[in-house]
């Protein structure tokens, strides 16, 4: 057995023994109202002995239960995507073999569950599958337990969840801010297997993920592309007043993963999930890979500036290391007032809350926003183009359940010694139960 999966398998018994063997009956834990309901920054509200009193009108979706809580939920995402383009764009598609072709479709659909166990050391639970409209195919989604551990000054989590780099990757798709990430994190896969822990110091405001993932569970699944990947997202708040609705939130990211067979290939979409990848490397040999990034948030208020910038180097012989490099900058405006919550268990942005709910006769909640992002995915001999794209939106928050996307975005495409131009005009429906 290779010395890095002994580490691997030490690592995760160690862990393991520890959650077991620490002595519950002597935590002194402060009373909650919410807990993460696991790491995407949702929150799960915490079952009193008196809320089978009123659940119907509280929480109808949430059940006290005798062992543990029971919360249902869900989300489904139907969209249009358009586009126009010069005829250097079109002759590129033409290179591609996949022309662009205007669609409606079903995004994703997808039920989940969790609960809290009724335990005196915080133990939650979840579960989460979602019907994959590119593929046509049902999906285990964020599963698996939560334990709280303040002696270490956070909580694991032990299942399928999201690696933990980059506050974009992180977040739950429903509660981003844009129709899509932006492309430079595409090289990370979405899900891993594996163990994470997060952390966060109240009084120095410093924040922590760390993970180690395997394939044991995912292999041969599309997002399974590494055999083993650790992941770590360490950061700092300069600035945190929930009161004032103000924070800094700054973060660096590195991740190490050797890739499933020796081989990788890295691709991204124009930000527009029905539109084929424009930028592809096709698979090349290599052996390991290291990540690096930086992200930098401001929300205040209504306000919100925010970057990530990242860079992706695989060891490859061959091709002489390529290193792939991308960012964005995003700045939106709430004009209805709302502020993003921030999570410090998790160290990401929120849900909007919705003020006036549209079918309560308010008007929603209004947000502006703009975009910029690129990918460039030339590295020596490895020509898989470059791309960027400008993106300015509206969302319109009907509820906190409900919300309308609007975008228009313009993009050029650096391949095949051409660049060419394309318009996309975007729409989407979002249904949300979290």
């Amino acid at each position: 057995m290779k010395s890095h999966t002994l580490r691997q398998l030490f690592f995760l018994r160690l862990v393991v023994a520890m959650l077991v063997l620490l002595p519950a009956a002597l935590i002194a834990q402060e009373k909650k109202e919410y807990i993460p309901d696991g790491t995407e920054g949702e929150l799960l509200e915490v079952v009193t002995d008196t809320l089978h009193q009123h659940w119907w009108d509280k929480r109808w979706r949430l059940f006290p239960g005798r062992i543990s809580s029971v919360k249902f939920g869900g989300g489904f995402l139907y969209e249009f995507a358009g586009y126009n383009q010069d005829a250097v764009g079109k002759q590129q598609m033409d290179s591609l073999g996949t022309p662009l072709t205007s669609a409606f479709e079903v995004r994703d659909f997808r039920l989940v569950a969790s609960g809290q166990f009724k335990t005196k050391r915080t133990f939650s639970w979840k579960v989460g599958a979602m019907y994959d409209g590119n593929t046509g195919a049902w999906l285990v989604r964020e599963t698996g337990v939560m334990v709280g551990v303040p002696e270490l000054w956070g909580s694991f989590f032990l299942g399928r969840t999201k690696e933990g780099f980059s506050m974009n990757k992180v977040m739950n798709g429903y509660s981003g801010w844009t129709m899509e990430r932006q492309m430079a994190i595409d090289v990370i896969p979405i899900l891993g297997d594996g163990l994470k822990w997060l952390g966060y110091l109240p009084k120095s405001r410093i924040f922590w993920n760390a993970g180690v993932f395997t394939d044991w569970l995912s292999k041969g699944q599309s997002f399974s592309t590494y055999k083993w990947q650790t992941a770590l997202r360490v950061g700092w708040l300069p600035i945190y007043s929930p009161q004032q609705q103000t924070v800094l939130h700054v973060g660096i990211n590195y991740r190490y993963g050797e890739p499933v067979n020796g081989a990788i290939r890295v691709r991204s979409r124009p930000e527009a999930n029905p539109a084929p990848r424009f930028v592809d490397t096709g698979e090349f040999r290599s052996n390991q890979s290291n990540h690096v990034g930086a992200e930098v948030y401001y929300n205040s208020g209504p306000w919100m500036l925010g970057s990530e910038v990242y860079w992706h180097r695989f060891n490859s012989s061959t091709l002489n290391d390529p290193v792939f490099f991308g960012g964005d900058l995003v700045v939106s405006y709430m004009i209805t007032g709302e502020s993003r919550p921030y999570n410090t268990a998790t160290g990401i942005l929120g849900f909007v809350p919705v003020k006036e709910s549209v079918f309560k006769g308010g008007p929603g909640a209004w947000e502006l926003l703009f975009r910029a992002s690129s990918l460039d995915l030339n590295s020596g001999t490895l020509q898989g183009g470059k791309f960027w794209r400008v993106t300015p939106m509206i969302n319109w928050y009907l509820s906190k359940d409900v919300r309308f996307e609007l975008a228009y975005g313009y993009g050029v495409l650096d391949r095949y010694s051409l660049k060419g131009a394309t318009h996309f005009f975007q729409s989407r429906l979002q249904l949300t139960l979290l």
